[in-house]
């Protein structure tokens, strides 16, 4: 089984839509980007489905009519889709390159191409640094500045991939291993584990009685591209997606040691040796030693204190354990010492993180009223599968005509259905909300008679992001100040690799969403994850609250609360901060009474 399929009909499903539309091809770009979103989130493997059902089966998944499902097929069984590699072939430029830089679509492109034969992203720089390019029609000096900014971010970004397309393929990869009669236990370490917006590699630990064995399988397996390096205890492969992948196998009495070594963060790790060395102590992948040593070949001949757990390696170092998605040292190693505050009895350590069954609901999901792909019903049967007690609808709004935004009366006729949906519910609510626009001026798109109907608002920017640091500062401003507005929605407006956030001064922000009793969102999306755990954790500590929210479009992508939930914990935040974390009557009486 190639677990890469998904993740590259995606890809390839996207990049036929950017083709299409380059070429003025009417319809077929909607179906492939549709499609692409469909198959985004699933968490069933198209190679599976086909194998199980063939065509037929492949045609029962959402939003994959015939004709797609026979370039999954032909993928599947080709490893390649023929209508792909021609327009590949065929197109003049560079797309995929072109495409990912931020404000760039298919048309602009073909418009540099026609204009100024720009093909690849190296002929694009020189243009933007020559000034060629602002003297285009529909272009300027503005846009010619932002795309050399985006192509300067882009370079930051490369050969990482969002954390979203490889945490799958890393749990799967687990699985895999840990189903062989040979592995008694199998993790994915790394930036993986510390559940990083971004991973360069995967790096999987074992414990094997039969590393020979793991070191074949692993070498073996479909989505393997080239062995970099095999060896008795380790092996080195590039995947097909294009990223690296290591396995090692280590002893039981060290995986502890290993595991925690190599989750990392190096900085984290630095710091322990340094405790350890101050204890008179060894600690290395192999565990942690006695007073006289240790050797890089895992100290041999001295006294072994711990190295079988991870909670045993900090233990013997005098610390609390700290979850993964903490250990990057921005100050976890000093709040996990064993210690009593002696003015409260109370002991200073490391914060309750907050756990994903924490989470009572989801105030982010769209519905089809506004272009999303399920009727509220099932959007709110899929939540209540999940156990939530609540879910919100938060349907785009007018100023967003390409997402198919309400105006007010549709938002009425909406709040109808809902009312009629939750008289048949008992133990479940679907609540009435929407995701208004900030409009340039700091006002929202939808008049206030409306807003206040509603059970809640989140407002967010969805236009003109490149606005001037003090201007986009007192646009959200102006929104947080309306007392209707309880929630700001991806409040830095990043794309991870392909958007940076909006020019803002955050402390200011904060010091108005604490004033106004304004709530900021954590976008579980991967492509976004905002806020990121640096300003999550300034939230926290100016005691503003937020929530945790998937931006749902399609009732799979619910899941996707997961990644929000692992952002919230590298900012360090606790159950307390997050307002989803209350059940119903507890939130809608919060909700009613918050905003000052």
């Amino acid at each position: 089984m190639n677990l890469m399929i998904n993740a590259k009909i995606v890809k390839i499903f996207y990049q036929m839509a950017e083709y299409f539309t380059m070429q003025d091809v009417a319809f077929k770009p909607q179906a492939y980007s549709r499609a692409a979103r469909f198959i985004e989130p699933m968490e069933e493997d198209l190679e599976e489905v086909y194998k199980e059902g063939g065509l037929k089966a492949l045609m029962e998944v959402e939003g994959i009519g015939q004709g797609l499902a026979e370039k999954i097929e032909e993928y599947i069984k080709t490893g390649k889709i023929e209508e792909y590699e021609k327009q590949k072939k065929e197109c003049p430029v560079d797309l995929e390159a072109l495409a990912g830089i931020e404000g760039l679509g298919p048309k602009m492109i073909k418009t540099l191409y026609e204009k100024l034969g720009i093909k690849t992203l190296k002929d694009l720089e020189k243009a933007a640094k020559t000034g060629k390019i602002h003297d285009l029609p529909r272009f300027g000096k503005k846009v010619e500045q932002n795309i050399l900014r985006g192509i300067e971010f882009s370079k930051s970004g490369q050969g990482r991939f969002t954390l979203g397309m490889i945490l799958p393929i890393a749990r799967r990869f687990e699985q895999r291993l840990g189903e062989l009669d040979s592995i008694s236990q199998a993790i994915a370490a790394g930036s993986i584990r510390r559940m990083k917006e971004t991973v360069g590699d995967i790096d999987i630990l074992v414990i094997s009685n039969n590393s020979s064995k793991v070191m074949d399988y692993f070498c073996s397996m479909a989505e393997v591209e080239k062995i970099i390096a095999k060896g008795e205890t380790k092996s080195s492969v590039r995947l097909d997606l294009g990223l690296d992948a290591d396995i090692r196998v280590v002893p039981k009495e060290s995986f502890g040691a290993a595991l925690q070594y190599f989750t990392g963060s190096k900085d984290h790790n630095i710091s322990l040796r340094k405790i350890a060395q101050g204890k008179g102590l060894k600690l290395n992948e192999y565990g942690v030693f006695s007073a006289k040593g240790g050797s890089a070949s895992g100290g041999k001949g001295k006294k072994q204190i711990a190295g079988k757990t991870e909670e045993e390696v900090y233990k013997a170092l005098g610390l609390e354990y700290v979850p993964p998605e903490l250990r990057e040292n921005t100050g976890e190693i000093e709040a996990a010492f064993l210690r009593q505050r002696a003015d409260q009895g109370k002991r200073d350590g490391l914060p309750r993180l907050i756990e994903l069954e924490d989470i009572k609901g989801d105030l982010h999901c769209h519905s089809d009223w506004d272009g999303g792909e399920n009727s509220i019903s099932e959007m709110a049967q899929a939540a209540g599968n999940m156990s939530y007690q609540y879910i919100g609808i938060s349907d785009h709004t007018k100023f967003l005509r390409i997402e198919n935004g309400l105006d007010e009366k549709q938002i009425a006729r909406r709040n109808k259905e809902i009312d009629k949906l939750n008289a048949k519910f008992k133990n479940f609510r679907i609540l009435k909300g929407v995701e208004a626009n900030i409009l340039n001026d700091g006002t929202i798109d939808i008049e206030d008679e409306t807003l206040a109907s509603l059970d809640y608002v989140i407002a967010g920017i969805h236009s003109t992001f490149k606005m001037k640091k003090g201007e986009m500062t007192e646009r959200m401003i102006r929104a947080m100040k309306n007392p209707h507005v309880d929630i700001i929605s991806h409040p830095t407006g990043r794309l991870i690799g392909r958007r940076d956030e909006y020019q803002l001064d955050f402390e200011k922000i904060l010091k108005v969403a604490k004033e106004t009793g304004t709530v900021l969102e954590i976008n579980s999306y991967p492509d976004r994850l905002d806020l990121n755990d640096r300003n999550i954790r300034r939230a926290k500590e100016a005691g503003v609250r937020m929530i945790i929210n998937t931006d749902s479009h399609h009732r799979a992508q619910l899941g996707l609360m997961e990644y929000g939930v692992a952002q919230a914990r590298r900012g360090w935040a606790e159950k307390k901060d997050i307002i989803n974390t209350m059940g119903y009557e507890e939130l809608i009486k919060f909700l009613k009474t918050h905003k000052k």
